[in-house]
């Protein structure tokens, strides 16, 4: 039985793929570096060449943790 791969479904999981790349790049270029693991330029051809290396990003690329605000008294 052949079947075909649904359209609708293709479409959505490409426009998913699409954000997360965006959104991927956006964070890469407002975070600092020394919060990144890695290089930045690295981590943007990496999310490019395939968007769903844009999870791998998020998990392992970022750094987080409490930020280090100045003057906060805690």
């Amino acid at each position: 039985m052949n079947r075909k791969p649904n359209g609708l479904l293709l479409g959505i999981l490409v426009a998913a793929e699409v954000v997360l790349a965006i959104f991927t790049l956006r964070d890469i270029q407002r975070r600092p570096a020394e919060q990144i693991r890695g290089s930045k330029w690295l981590w943007r051809i990496v999310s490019v060449i395939n968007p769903g290396n844009s999870v791998a990003y998020w998990l392992a690329g970022r750094r987080y943790g409490r930020s280090r605000r100045a003057g906060r008294a805690g």
